[in-house]
């Protein structure tokens, strides 16, 4: 009798021991994104990452794969609703590609007159709804992070739409960003951001839009030096997960993960507020390239010729969102 309860002593004893390290095992989340490990989006994935395995205590752990080195850019999206990884950070716009065109809203020029009137909107009812709308494509939309308010490198001083009259200019391949350059005068080159500084060196184009940083970390020279702070439209990231895999995490799991976003969301913004803004003091200091600071006249000129572009695209995008967009706005700023 004590040689049974002995044997069923040591077993009860291995037993709770291989459930204790079964329960240690954690929760692998495959993390797969576009840029470098040292970019703004890159370093505050790597700060999600450890925010997260932090307040999970080990629970979550999360593994980073930087510059495409699962899948191409294409195939992400397509990787995540399949569950090959489980997060990514696309840039908004690339959801319209899913059937979405709701995410084209923000390539609006001058929608968003800056980063508090833009973060009322992503961090409210309006950008909760917008996530909403991936649910049915097995994708969970958990948080928005910026890249910046995007300005204009060109081979020619620009002080008002009208010097951009006849130009090559660059924009990525969108409805929206073809109709603004057409707006402005110019004409569409519609190429991806990498062959950009290629094609500004060898007269392909004579002007391209995106976020100072993008700019400075492909090293501009006197082939295209000036740069009009413009800051028309936003570039922006969400932060998504697979649906599947999110609604099998135990709730408390997803409670951590959730405020993790959040809080590293913060960080992301201010770093890439900040990148933006080094890199353009630093494009200054180089005397390679003339930053041109439109004045508040210049400004509005600007976007009074870019307006017409929230109208035309109302049936593309939705005029009601756009309508409640610029109506919460406009409230805000009444209060």
């Amino acid at each position: 009798m004590r040689r049974v309860t002995h044997y069923a002593l040591i077993f009860a004893l291995l037993t709770t021991h291989a459930f204790n390290a079964i329960a240690q095992v954690p929760i692998v989340i495959k993390f797969s994104h576009d840029v470098s490990a040292t970019s703004p989006k890159g370093l505050a994935i790597q700060r999600l990452k450890e925010v997260s395995e932090k307040i999970t205590h080990g629970r979550i752990r999360i593994d980073i794969y930087p510059s495409n080195t699962l899948f191409q850019d294409k195939d992400e999206l397509e990787a995540l609703q399949l569950g090959a990884i489980q997060m990514s950070a696309p840039a908004l716009t690339k959801l319209s590609g899913l059937g979405l065109r709701e995410f084209d809203v923000f390539e609006l020029p001058y929608l968003f007159p800056d980063s508090n009137a833009l973060h009322r909107i992503t961090q409210g009812p309006i950008g909760r709804d917008l996530f909403k709308k991936l649910d049915t494509k097995s994708i969970v939309g958990l948080g928005y992070w910026d890249s910046g308010f995007k300005d204009i490198l060109s081979t020619k001083p620009l002080h008002q739409p009208a010097d951009l009259h006849g130009l090559k200019m660059q924009g990525p391949p969108s409805k929206v960003i073809e109709t603004q350059i057409i707006t402005l005068g110019a004409i569409p080159r519609l190429i991806p951001a990498a062959d950009v500084m290629q094609s500004l060196r060898h007269g392909a184009i004579d002007a391209a839009e995106n976020v100072p940083s993008v700019f400075y970390d492909n090293k501009p020279d006197s082939s295209h030096n000036y740069l009009t702070l413009t800051e028309h439209g936003y570039i922006g990231y969400a932060i998504v997960v697979n649906k599947k895999f999110w609604d099998g995490l135990p709730a408390e799991l997803r409670s951590q993960l959730t405020s993790a976003i959040n809080e590293t969301g913060n960080y992301a913004n201010q770093l890439a507020r900040q990148k933006n803004d080094l890199d353009v003091a630093a494009m200054t200091a180089s005397g390679k390239t003339t930053v041109i600071r439109l004045t508040a006249a210049q400004k509005a000129q600007w976007r009074q010729v870019l307006l017409p572009v929230q109208t035309e695209m109302g049936t593309r995008i939705g005029k009601e969102l756009i309508d409640n967009i610029n109506k919460t706005l406009q409230e805000a700023q009444t209060h």
